[in-house]
């Protein structure tokens, strides 16, 4: 028995639509590594305290997450369709990446006085 037409559709597109999600980890974790670096260099323009230098540890980390996260999503274009899992880690670590992200503005948030 076969799927209706409509399911069958909705079906192909749900698939090139995991292919290309790789296509966009990669260049937007490349962008923001260089947020990261970005917001890293800005701060060393405020005066050092004990907040400046845990900001600097979550930024650096969080630029490496973003890195691992582009690396994943290369690998996962490059191997085609045995890149599957790569892809799905590459969009966790990305994942992970934005909420450490989120956390460093709310470090931020509290370091400006």
């Amino acid at each position: 028995m076969s799927k209706p037409p409509a399911l069958s559709s909705a079906l192909d597109v749900g698939k090139r639509m995991d292919r290309q999600l790789s296509a966009h980890i990669l260049p937007t974790s490349a962008t923001m590594i260089g947020v990261c670096m970005t917001v890293l260099s800005i701060g060393h323009l405020a005066p050092g305290g004990e907040f400046r230098v845990v900001v600097d540890k979550l930024l650096a980390l969080d630029a490496l997450v973003f890195l691992v996260s582009a690396l994943l999503s290369f690998i996962s274009m490059r191997r085609g369709r045995q890149g599957r899992p790569f892809e799905a880690r590459a969009e966790l670590v990305f994942t992970t990446g934005l909420g450490l992200l989120a956390l460093v503005a709310v470090v931020l948030a509290f370091a400006i006085s």
